[in-house]
């Protein structure tokens, strides 16, 4: 196992979602606030995009999949992104998907904005970029970024 301060590289099932299918929907909020209020980020370091991601409720104890705080690198997005939400809802989320993974992959669910676009352009963008993905966890601070919401941004992807 990887030192967990170390940065180490691995492929992801990578999703997004947006203002308008968070929980609740029509709204930026998350459960795990580190340096946002409300989900957001541009993708740099000192600025990195809200990401969600498993967790498992025992009794009255969450634990999330990666500790709240947790930075990546997403490499095709060009993007930093910071673990402050949870993906999965209900009483047992640990039986869903975002917590079991896909394919044997963790399951890193990025906020991709929409608070100023309509609903069905936010649903193309996040089906855009999902698709199992290359990240970096503990990133350095000098990966190339690509600056914006990324639905703002044309929902890209960058090759190599």
């Amino acid at each position: 196992m990887p030192n967990p301060r170390q940065a180490h590289r691995f492929e992801v099932f990578l999703t997004g979602y947006s203002y308008w299918d968070n929980t609740p929907p029509g709204s930026a909020a998350i459960s795990k606030p580190v340096i946002h209020n409300r989900a957001g980020g541009v993708g740099t370091y000192n600025n990195p995009i809200t990401i969600a991601v498993g967790h498992v409720i025992e009794g009255r104890r969450q634990t999330l999949d990666f500790k709240p705080g947790t930075r990546f690198y997403i490499e095709r997005l060009r993007k930093y992104a910071i673990v402050e939400d949870v993906c999965g809802d209900g009483h047992r989320p640990q039986d869903g998907p975002c917590h079991t993974g896909y394919q044997g992959r963790p399951w890193l669910d990025i906020y991709i904005g929409g608070e100023r676009a309509n609903a069905s352009i936010t649903t193309q963008c996040a089906r855009s970029i999902t698709a199992f993905q290359h990240v970096i966890i503990n990133p350095r601070r000098d990966y190339p970024v690509h600056r914006g919401a990324i639905v703002d941004s044309g929902c890209n992807t960058f090759s190599g």
